[in-house]
């Protein structure tokens, strides 16, 4: 054989080994996911990444157990699809768990595989994006399987605050293989076809005696609604795998550059004068603060994370003067603002990640203190509380507050008051600043005074007490002349003083005291 022949059939080797390890389970099986409403896992990789840039690493990885007549089944690929592509035109590492190949399970080769992908995002600086669809360890393999879920989850926590890290659950995800994404920074689910937990209704059936379908136990919205493990709910495969890309253009790279800026139309020194008017006259009248959110940000877009979860409290990303940032805003219109466990956590987890990943933090503060009730201090309201505390007093990023009505007691403390190392604290006319509101005060300092009078006259007295105290402490300027406030501003103007703030701060540095790490509340 002449040697153009020799080298026409090497190509046609490595060409029928690529076929076979892209068909992965077969052409049925993949139907088969379409009609439950789920794309193949190449599918996904396809729509996530841009166009021709996916390249894929381990492609003809074969597993290497025996036994069970495993000898028999070795497919290439092994399940898993593990590589590197871009994110509009940024680098990302990405895997994905074929389930048309032994059910998407874990095996001790396509763990490998996954480490190997980790160990390289870490080396490269570059964000590390997971999309599962698993039904779990690969029984056949025993421990080794184990073992390769303990060395992912190694890696997950030694990447955590380096890279930014991704999961999307898009299929089942449940025992030992949920630890992976609640590891990660943000986990999307899809709502009809996804589920997380650590034991399945027919365990927990025969355990507790409880009847639960797989849906309620674990779906997508009961962990973006009451747990508050996944941080979005997406319709299907296609809407997530957009929302993930959107999250992306938020976030820079890893943890030693500033996040992607990008250049805005919107004037940095617009004012909009219905910002004057969003705070109702009657202080118990709520008002929704994405309102404000949406009225001060470029172009209106604010990409909101957790939002079905602790409603009380609003997270997301936003741009100002085309630069990243993180919003923490008290909501009015849920639970009256109230700080709660579930808010404090949701809160805390959101600054961290923002302050390990260079992304300023704007505080929105309409506060009126911690929800009081016997539920919420047995279930650690103290311990809780403190996490969204210290994660502030331990940011070092750029950390700007706005103070738009109530700022009671100690959740005035807790968001991201000046007493906590914050560059810069703003307030609007309308912010009452206080140890409590005039009602709970007056109750207090003129407890007595009120008894002594006449039945008749105590209504009154009290209404008079509750509106004098109003005028002496329900407002910004006592704050404002401790220098507690840097400046009372004009909401109109909020978007130009928070962009000229952020300019100022561009370079700024600041560092906590050297230790291996602090002991966060948990």
């Amino acid at each position: 054989m002449d040697r153009p022949a020799k080298h026409h059939d090497r190509l046609e080797e490595l060409r029928r080994h690529n076929a076979e390890a892209e068909i992965g389970g077969g052409t049925e099986r993949r139907e088969r996911q379409h009609k439950e409403g789920k794309l193949a896992a190449r599918e996904r990789i396809e729509l996530l990444l841009d166009e021709g840039t996916f390249e894929e690493l381990d492609k003809f990885v074969r597993h290497r157990c025996d036994d069970f007549g495993m000898e028999k089944q070795k497919p290439m690929g092994d399940g898993f699809i593990t590589g590197y592509g871009r994110i509009d035109g940024r680098l990302v590492y990405v895997f994905a768990q074929d389930f048309t190949v032994f059910g998407g399970s874990l095996s001790e080769t396509n763990a490998q595989k996954i480490t190997k992908v980790m160990d390289l995002a870490m080396r490269a600086g570059a964000p590390i994006i997971g999309l599962n669809d698993s039904g779990g360890a690969r029984i056949q393999e025993g421990v080794m399987s184990l073992a390769g879920y303990a060395d992912i989850f190694l890696r997950n926590t030694l990447a955590s605050g380096v890279v930014p890290q991704i999961s999307a659950v898009m299929g089942p995800c449940a025992g030992g293989a949920v630890y992976s994404p609640a590891i990660t920074d943000f986990i999307f689910m899809t709502r009809d076809t996804s589920y997380m937990f650590v034991t399945g209704p027919d365990v927990i059936r025969t355990v507790t005696h409880e009847e639960v379908t797989k849906n309620e136990l674990g779906g997508a919205m009961t962990h973006n609604e009451k747990s508050g493990v996944a941080h979005f709910v997406a319709q299907d495969d296609a809407d997530c795998l957009a929302m993930i890309r959107e999250l992306v253009g938020y976030l820079p790279s890893n943890n030693l550059e500033d996040p992607p800026r990008r250049q805005s139309a919107d004037p940095w020194d617009r004012k909009d004068a219905a910002l004057n008017f969003v705070v109702p006259e009657d202080p118990m009248k709520p008002y929704d603060i994405k309102d404000v959110i949406h009225a001060i940000v470029d172009d209106g877009d604010f990409f909101e994370v957790h939002e079905h979860f602790a409603g009380n409290i609003v997270v997301g990303f936003a741009r100002l003067d085309g630069r990243p940032v993180g919003i923490v805003a008290n909501q009015p219109a849920n639970l009256a603002g109230v700080l709660d466990i579930n808010a404090s956590v949701k809160g805390a987890r959101f600054v961290r990640f923002c302050d390990a990943f260079n992304i300023p933090l704007i505080t929105f503060e309409d506060v009126p203190g911690f929800l009081p009730g016997t539920q919420q201090e047995w279930g650690g309201i103290i311990k809780h509380g403190a996490k969204l505390l210290f994660a502030f007093a331990e940011a070092t990023v750029p950390k700007i507050t706005v103070i738009t009505r109530k700022a009671y007691g100690g959740a005035y403390c807790v968001m991201s008051s000046k007493h906590i190392r914050t560059d810069m604290n703003f307030a609007w006319p309308s912010a009452e600043i206080a140890v409590m509101g005039p009602e709970g005060a007056v109750n207090i300092v003129y407890k007595r005074e009120i008894e002594k009078a006449a039945e008749s006259e105590r209504d009154a007295l009290r209404a008079e007490k509750v509106e004098e105290f109003r005028e002496r402490f329900a407002n910004p300027y006592v704050a404002a002349e401790r220098g507690y406030i840097d400046a009372v501003i004009e909401p109109a103007e909020t978007r130009a003083k928070l962009v000229t703030a952020l300019r100022s701060l561009e370079n700024k540095r600041d560092v906590n005291p050297r230790k291996k790490h602090g002991n966060i509340p948990l």
